[in-house]
């Protein structure tokens, strides 16, 4: 896979895509990230990449042309391989772990981050293909963002993580639950043991823990991501909600008399 990204600020990708995972997948050449600096596509001996906004108001908005100059010599340079134009936007699609697995199908990605007020409109209209936002709030720019979207979007690649179970398990991978808790050695920590089923060597019943685990996580801290995977979760599973859902509200009730 080629990740491409466009930034005024390069350099705060170095750390990131230099270490853990990031470096090894691109060590053993499962991806392929560059970052390129919007300002080299200027044509100023200033290289000034923003301007005003038309209309007055606070705030500068970067110009068109160094964007569009940049995303058009991205795209050239990785020919024929197609890359997703991707701008990262505060009012953009959620990103999700369903995206995340989405993008993970694709040959290439050209990750736009935007800074200031954000990117002139023309930009958004004519050269992206999805934006994406990583949650309801604002940062500086995009560039966290788009470190969101690889390091999502690496660690699916076939080969990026020394075992490849480890993404399946994780929280809304699969089938969207919650992940289950995970313990190591010591068995005790400063008095606190572990539960005794992951002794026990039986492994049927220690799926079975973690599966009631997930499903008791999910409950309790996303209640509205078991409402949407009820219809599609088995008999057993919903026995196992609505006895927990009746525990729970017992123990609130009684609370509540209390």
């Amino acid at each position: 896979m080629i990740i491409e990204v466009l930034t005024l600020f390069p350099e705060m990708f170095g750390p990131v895509i230099g270490s853990s995972m990031l470096k090894r997948a691109q060590d053993r050449g499962i991806v392929t990230i560059r970052v390129r600096n919007i300002r080299e596509f200027t044509t100023d001996k200033h290289h000034v990449a923003d301007d005003t906004p038309y209309g007055g108001g606070p705030g500068m908005v970067l110009k068109p042309e160094p964007i569009a100059a940049a995303i058009e010599a991205t795209v050239e340079a990785n020919a024929p391989t197609p890359l997703m134009r991707v701008y990262l936007t505060p009012d953009g699609e959620p990103w999700s772990q369903k995206l995340a697995e989405e993008f993970a199908k694709l040959p290439g990605l050209l990750l736009l981050c935007g800074h200031y007020e954000g990117v002139d409109q023309r930009i958004r209209d004519h050269f992206i293909d999805r934006e994406i936002s990583i949650g309801d709030y604002v940062l500086t720019g995009g560039e966290i963002p788009a470190m969101v979207v690889i390091d999502s979007v690496v660690r699916l690649l076939p080969g990026a993580l020394g075992n490849s179970e480890s993404s399946r398990n994780d929280s809304f991978s699969g089938d969207g639950l919650l992940d289950y808790p995970h313990y190591t050695r010591p068995a005790v920590f400063r008095g606190h043991g572990i539960p005794e089923i992951l002794l026990s060597g039986h492994h049927k019943r220690i799926e079975e823990w973690r599966r009631e685990q997930s499903l008791l996580r999910t409950l309790k801290r996303r209640p509205d991501i078991i409402e949407r995977l009820l219809p599609t979760l088995s008999p057993k599973d919903k026995e196992f909600i609505e006895k927990h859902r009746f525990k729970r509200q017992n123990d609130s009730d009684e609370t509540s008399e209390g």
